[in-house]
C-alpha cells in the first residue's frame, strides 16, 4: 500500500511539472504563434483582397470593439487615405470553423475580394471553396447580397459536391455584410 501511495506521488508530482511546463511554454509563446499567423494565414489574404493599397496593411492593423467584440481591421490607403478594409468572419464548415477574410470598397460599397483562410474541410471536395475559381466569383459584388434559398448569393455558383462548404462561406459572408457599416463608421 505503501508503494502505491509512493507511485501516486510522485506520477502527481510529474503531472504537476509538466503541466506547469507547457503552461508556461503557452504564455511564452502565445505572442509569437499570434504574429505567425498573422503573417502566413492573414498577411497573404489581406494583401489579396486589397490590392493595390500603398500602406504596409499588417504593420497598421487596428483593432476595434463592435458589439462587444474585438475585430482585427486591416484598413488599405491609396493618398494616405481610407479606400478599403479588409476583416475575418468564420462559420461551421463540414469539418469545423472556417474563416474568411472580406475586402470591401468604402466608396462603392462592394467586395473588393474574398479569400478563405483557417479551414477543416475535406480535401478534394469542400477545399475547393478556397480556390480562385471559387473565390472570384466575389469580387465586385454589392454588400447588399441577395439570397434566394441556395447556399451562395444570387451570381455566385456553388461548389457542386460541397453545398455544406459553399453554405459556410455564405454564413461567414452574410456575418461580414452585417457588421460593415459599424466597421465602416468606425473607419472612416
Amino acid at each position: 500500500m505503501k508503494q502505491v501511495i509512493q507511485m501516486a506521488v510522485v506520477l502527481t508530482l510529474i503531472c504537476t511539472i509538466c503541466g506547469a511546463a507547457l503552461s508556461g511554454i503557452r504564455s511564452i509563446t502565445a505572442e509569437r504563434i499570434v504574429y505567425q499567423r498573422l503573417i502566413n494565414v492573414q498577411g497573404p489574404n489581406v494583401e489579396d483582397v486589397l490590392k493595390g493599397s500603398e500602406n504596409d496593411l499588417i504593420a497598421e492593423r487596428e483593432s476595434v470593439e463592435i458589439d462587444g467584440e474585438e475585430i482585427l481591421l486591416f484598413v488599405g490607403k491609396k493618398n494616405d487615405r481610407p479606400w478599403a478594409v479588409a476583416y475575418e468572419t468564420s462559420a461551421a464548415g463540414f469539418g469545423g470553423e472556417l474563416t474568411i477574410m472580406v475586402g470591401y470598397d468604402l466608396e462603392k460599397d462592394k467586395l473588393t475580394g474574398l479569400k478563405i483562410g483557417t479551414n477543416s474541410e475535406t480535401a478534394g471536395v469542400g477545399s475547393r471553396v478556397t480556390q480562385d475559381p471559387f473565390t472570384k466569383q466575389f469580387k465586385g459584388l454589392d454588400i447588399d447580397l441577395k439570397f434566394t434559398g441556395g447556399p451562395c448569393p444570387v451570381g455566385v455558383d456553388a461548389i457542386s459536391g460541397a453545398t455544406v462548404s459553399s453554405m459556410a462561406v455564405s454564413e461567414a459572408l452574410k456575418k461580414s455584410v452585417a457588421l460593415y457599416p459599424k466597421i465602416k463608421e468606425a473607419v472612416l
